[in-house]
């Protein structure tokens, strides 16, 4: 079931999705949403609605478009609150991200990121790429399904 799967996506994949979206991490989004439910923190939250009204994106996008994707993702994403927290990224600033998927039961955390990705699997979860998460659910999982690299 859906709602059984959890997954935290990393700012760069939600601030992707909105900018490109036909591009790879746009799909993994999309397939992600279908996959379970992502998660987010006030802090996570914070930081996306931080980098959103940076002025290098009124090229691209309106403060409305802006505002409406942040009201969207109201209705998507689930808030966890954050009772535990680690110091395990070597980039102390994405320790956030691990913060969201262990206070949240998450069993993937989607990312670009290399010093998240450094830490998979980390207690539980699995930290992959969005072009390795959509080639496995392509090629040897289903959305429907939850097998994603083992993932149920």
């Amino acid at each position: 079931m859906k709602a059984d799967r959890t997954l935290v996506l990393d700012t760069n994949l939600w601030i992707s999705r909105l900018l490109m979206p036909t591009g790879t991490a746009a799909q993994a989004v999309d397939r992600a949403l279908a996959w379970g439910t992502p998660l987010m923190s006030e802090e996570t939250l914070s930081e996306l609605v931080e980098v959103l009204l940076r002025q290098k994106f009124d090229k691209y996008l309106t403060p409305h478009d802006r505002q409406h994707f942040i009201r969207l993702l109201g209705g998507i994403v689930r808030m966890v609150p954050i009772t535990h927290r680690i110091a395990a990224c070597r980039d102390s600033k994405d320790d956030k991200f691990l913060h969201v998927a262990l206070n949240g039961g998450a069993k993937l955390i989607l990312t670009g990121d290399d010093d998240l990705l450094a830490l998979h699997p980390f207690h539980g979860v699995s930290i992959t790429r969005p072009a390795t998460f959509l080639a496995a659910v392509t090629e040897g999982g289903s959305p429907s399904t939850g097998q994603v690299e083992g993932l149920r």
